[in-house]
Parts: C-alpha cells; structure tokens; sequence
C-alpha cells in the first residue's frame, strides 16, 4: 500500500497544474470535495457501513478533515494558481517528515546524528531549489511561498493529530466526515473569488481524478496506513514524491529542470530518507 499511495500522491501536484488554469483554486476544490462525498455516501449506502460513533470521534475526525484537506489542499492549489510550479510545491511540502522530526526533538524525542545531517541536507537542498525560482520573474514569490509553507504546516499537524486522537474507525465513513468539514471551511472562500470556471476537459479530468484517485484512493490509503502504524513506511518512500513529480512536470508542462534543481532536489530526497530511514534490528 504505501508504493502505491505514493504513486497515486505524487499525481495532485501534477492534476493542479491541469486545472487550475481553467477554474479558481478554491472553487476547483469544493467540486472535489462534492463529488467525492457523492461517491463516498453512494459507497457507505450499498455497503451499509456504520458510522462512527460518539460526538468527540466526529469532532476530531473533523479537525484532520480542516487541516488534512481544507489546509493542505487550499494551500497547494492556492499557490499553484498563483504561478508556483508543481515540481517545487511538491519539494516543498515533502519535507513533511522533516518537520515531523523537527516537532519529534521539540518534544523530547531523541534525534540521531544521521537524522540531523538529514534536516540539514534536506535545507541546503531546498535553499539551492528555491533560491533559483525566487524574486522577478520567478514562480515563487512570498504569497505562494507562504500558501505552500501553510499547506506544509497543515499537513503535518494534521497527520500527528489523527495519530493521536483518532480511533480506528471505517475509512469510508471517516474520510466522509473529514471531507464535510474541509467542504464547510472551503465555501465561505470559494464565495470570495471573482473569476468564473470555465469548463474545459482538462477541468473535467482533473476534477474526476482529483476526486476518485486522489481522494477516493489517495487520501483513503493515507487514514488505512496512520490507522495501521504504517505512516513510517509512507513517509520513508515520501522523499521520492519531488523528484518524481518534477519529471513528469517536465515532461506534461516543460517546467525546466537545471542543474542546480537536480542536485538541489537530490540532497532534499537525500536528507528526507536520512531522517525517515528506519535503523536495521540486529
């Protein structure tokens, strides 16, 4: 499950770069979240799933839905829309696990030696990206750098905080919940912008996969490995998302890739893995 869920993952950077030139982000974003309730509660009715129970377990289903979707989602797709590449927006909030063990050593938690070369390989990697793509002309600026860095922040506390409170409970019906409280956040946004959707079949296709692979498959992969334990083995092929994403960025948007973005986006995987790399049992 974690290969694939990668795999499926590393495709939203990708699906935000499709539709955002056609719709704005945060109304792309309560199509998603329509449409994919649609097919869940289609789902939930034929399988007659139960729901979870008690008022604290819908609560805090609740919260993760804000920052896991609301949060992490608008912030990406904001910054998209506002010039950022996907091949940079996904280096970026991949160093999640990074600042997970930043947050790790905040509260107490021993870090190795070759976890903190890791965080320090992963920043002079991120420096050597972003400082290449910043200022006039370039497709970072401080709003989209803040948007993205937001997302980033979201999606971590996100993650620690299902891990935490949340109780196992049946992925459909969670991931249901977590998506009506990021659709109730998104709305009062989407009300705000001014620019109309205009439906082209790049918009279709992106709705459609960004609602049945990523959310559907992607984000209900995502709850079965927290759930499961396995969020260390997510995380340990996590660092292969960036430079995957910035090829097929390549390739789909002729994003370009120099020299200093290929060594850069290395010593990022390089130091991610380092502090995800889990030590061999003798």
């Amino acid at each position: 499950m974690p290969a694939v869920f990668v795999l499926i993952w590393s495709t939203g950077f990708i699906v935000a770069r499709y539709g955002m030139p056609h719709a704005p982000s945060f109304k792309f974003l309560v199509m998603r979240y329509a449409l994919s309730i649609a097919c869940f509660m289609l789902w939930i009715v034929l399988a007659r799933v139960e729901w979870p129970s008690g008022r604290r377990q819908w609560l805090h289903l609740a919260v993760t839905g804000m920052f896991m979707h609301a949060g992490y989602l608008g912030g990406v797709w904001a910054a998209v829309k506002l010039g950022m590449g996907s091949g940079l927006s996904a280096l970026i909030v991949g160093l999640q696990p990074v600042l997970t063990a930043l947050w790790l050593a905040a509260t107490g938690s021993k870090i190795l030696r070759r976890q903190w070369l890791g965080l320090v390989l992963g920043f002079i990697g991120l420096v050597m990206v972003v400082s290449r793509k910043f200022g006039t002309g370039g497709e970072a600026n401080w709003l989209n750098m803040s948007l993205i860095v937001g997302a980033l922040f979201s999606i971590t506390i996100g993650t620690l905080y299902q891990k935490r409170f949340v109780t196992s409970c049946d992925v459909r019906t969670a991931n249901t919940v977590q998506l009506g409280a990021a659709l109730l956040v998104t709305l009062p946004l989407a009300a705000l912008e001014s620019e109309a959707i205009r439906w082209h079949p790049e918009l279709l296709g992106a709705i459609a996969w960004s609602a049945l692979a990523l959310t559907l498959g992607g984000s209900s992969l995502l709850y079965l490995l927290i759930q499961k334990g396995a969020a260390a083995s997510v995380t340990s092929l996590m660092y292969l998302v960036p430079p995957v994403t910035a090829l097929m960025a390549w390739i789909l948007f002729a994003e370009p890739i120099t020299l200093t973005t290929v060594v850069g986006t290395l010593l990022t995987a390089l130091g991610v893995a380092l502090v995800v790399r889990q030590p061999k049992l003798t």
